[in-house]
């Protein structure tokens, strides 16, 4: 992370962060360890792990992990989730950390997983730090879920309601990196790149509990707070089909050597 703000941003929305952030795609993993060649037993350092939920996909695959998340907040709620004694996850720790200072040991990690706080990164401080960690031939896999803006009437209603009540969404959603940046950061050294479908069907309180789990979100007693709940009530009794609307993404995901 690369300020204060943007660390400490999700502080007061991990509740709703645990339990409506979408997941990612079996078949992200599947590309990994199928056409990437990734052994299934690569250490990885998960960096800005947030509350776990990229984490939990590659201890379930069977890898050593080591969480790096600087907010005390959500480094907690990953550790309640997937603490060392459960015995479904006994590879597992979680450390103080930042993209650009991990505080890991040189050569220590085989493989560098950011995923959905890749945006909050300083982009250059973060490539000379996960060089250092690396093992020799060691990757980096950066992804992300990119919302679909305009796939369903829904989405796109979704999307003007953050346009009129988000505090900062125009700033925040214009950090994400499109194919071309990523290419180049990665260079000769990138091996693959793919983009696989990805839903989430919610219901009302689901779907409010995804909006609030947003860092531009205003919460209560924001002026804007109200409204918004409002709208979004409106929103989903528009489109809703059998009690749920879909929440639709594309998973883009990029992998290869920072040589």
């Amino acid at each position: 992370m690369t300020s204060p703000d943007s660390t400490e941003r999700f502080s007061s929305r991990v509740a709703d962060y645990v339990r409506y952030r979408p997941d990612y795609p079996a078949a992200l993993m599947d590309w990994l360890h199928g056409p990437m060649a990734v052994a299934t037993d690569a250490l990885v350092a998960d960096i800005g792990a947030g509350t776990g939920i990229s984490s939990r996909q590659f201890l379930a695959a069977g890898h050593p992990l080591v969480a790096v998340e600087p907010n005390a907040a959500m480094r907690a709620a990953a550790e309640q989730w997937l603490a060392p004694q459960y015995p479904q996850y006994p590879q597992f720790s979680a450390v103080d950390g930042r993209a650009e200072a991990t505080g890991l040991a040189d050569a220590s990690v085989d493989l560098v997983s950011a995923a959905q706080a890749f945006h909050w990164f300083d982009t250059v401080a973060v490539r000379a730090e996960w060089q250092r960690i690396l093992r020799p031939g060691g990757l980096a896999l950066i992804y992300w879920n990119s919302r679909l803006l305009d796939a369903s009437p829904f989405l796109v209603g979704y999307e003007q309601l953050l346009l009129d009540y988000g505090t900062d969404y125009t700033a925040v959603a214009e950090r994400y990196q499109d194919d071309a940046t990523m290419q180049a950061w990665f260079g000769s050294g990138l091996r693959g790149m793919v983009q696989l479908p990805n839903v989430q069907h919610l219901d009302l309180d689901a779907l409010r509990g995804r909006l609030l789990s947003s860092s531009y979100a205003p919460q209560p007693g924001h002026p804007r707070h109200a409204p918004m709940l409002a709208a979004l009530q409106d929103l989903f009794a528009a489109h809703a089909v059998d009690g749920l609307v879909a929440f639709e993404y594309r998973t883009r995901a990029f992998l290869g050597t920072l040589d």
